[in-house]
């Protein structure tokens, strides 16, 4: 135990750097040709890419991403969490939603097939009611893009959940009804990475460095589902890419960071206690003042927040070091980013961080 404290101690920096240096590395021309790509192909030919899912006020979608379910190890970041997954699924089931996995739900860089299958038999089980009932639709990511290129692929899937599933990489759900049609492009959110996207140094260095060394150091360096950063490279690139379509929100996942109308937690704080000083609401300019300090952002200036437009979402993840989930949930004409926690007792609780009207959006 004292020499894994010692290890532990000397070793977090360092791994954390080369983790996070081989993390991502987005390249904006890259992000913005294979989204461009992805979102002709899903419209040109649904089916084959992506499917093409109705959206109106009766809509009801939950998506959730980067589970990143392993093996129940020390390197297991999904471990912690997955109880408030399992009530998050429970209710979201019970209240008649279409489920999105939007990828990395597995995390076949560090795990085996046999693995994930033997130590998530609960999981799969929870979501395997979705699929019973049409309820649910599969996308990969980065770490399980195994689903998509692997031969045997299909028969795994279909020996987890009982019968055949079909994996895409995007998906549009379209509402036209309003004269104009207006659409959300989800996928998860790794196209144009040149680090996460196919590239073999990564899944290396994932499988064969990072996983032993975070099994045996038990490092989680997902924060907690509260972030209080400004958007990462890769979110921000996104939102660029979104920013310039027409009738059209993005989803994505990857990043795991929370993103609600092209805002993270602290950028949305940030704007709304600029709207509060404008017409001098003293006890919500205190209040938000005392939150903001509370998340404590380095920096003595913000940028100007009110100049983005709110088209671009992420659903942050389902594997915080905290044991809090975050996601985006659609239902009725609203859109909403969720998180579920664990309370005082340790039950799990359904938070709603953020919410506005898609009419408003659009």
């Amino acid at each position: 135990m004292v020499l894994h404290t010692f290890f532990k101690k000397i070793l977090l920096k360092p791994v954390s750097w080369l983790a996070h240096k081989y993390d991502s590395r987005p390249d904006e021309q890259r992000v913005f040709k294979a989204l461009g790509e992805l979102y002709a192909s899903i419209q040109a030919n649904p089916g084959k890419k992506g499917l093409v899912l109705p959206l109106d006020n009766n809509s009801k979608y939950l998506i959730l991403s980067d589970q990143h379910k392993g093996a129940k190890d020390g390197s297991d970041d999904f471990s912690f969490a997955e109880n408030n997954y399992l009530a998050a699924l429970d209710y979201y089931y019970k209240n008649g939603f279409t489920f999105i996995s939007l990828g990395d739900s597995e995390d076949l860089w560090e795990n085996t097939i046999a693995e994930i299958k033997s130590c998530n038999k609960l999981n799969f089980e929870k979501e395997k009611f979705f699929l019973q009932n049409n309820r649910f639709i599969k996308i990969f990511g980065n770490h399980d893009l195994y689903w998509d290129n692997d031969p045997l692929a299909a028969l795994n899937l279909e020996s987890i959940y009982g019968k055949k599933v079909s994996i895409y990489e995007g998906l549009l759900l379209e509402e036209k009804n309003t004269g104009a049609t207006r659409r959300i492009f989800l996928t998860h959110g790794h196209q144009g990475d040149i680090q996460s996207d196919g590239n073999w140094f990564a899944k290396w260095f994932v499988s064969t460095i990072w996983a032993p060394l975070q099994s045996y150091l038990r490092l989680n360096l997902n924060t907690p589902s509260n972030n209080d950063q400004l958007k990462t490279v890769h979110n921000r690139m996104m939102y660029d890419w979104s920013a310039v379509q027409n009738g059209l929100l993005l989803v994505t996942g990857h990043t795991h960071q929370p993103v609600f109308a092209s805002l993270t937690h602290i950028e949305s704080l940030y704007r709304r206690l600029d709207m509060a000083r404008k017409t001098n609401e003293t006890a919500v300019i205190t209040e938000l003042e005392k939150q903001i300090a509370k998340l404590a952002m380095k920096g003595a200036t913000a940028p100007d927040f009110t100049a983005y437009k709110p088209m671009y979402f992420n659903t942050g993840c389902c594997c915080y070091d905290d044991g809090d989930i975050t996601g985006i949930e659609i239902e009725h004409g609203y859109i909403r980013l969720m998180k579920w926690e664990y309370s005082s007792t340790g039950i799990s609780e359904r938070i709603v961080l953020d919410e506005a009207l898609l009419d408003t959006l659009f």
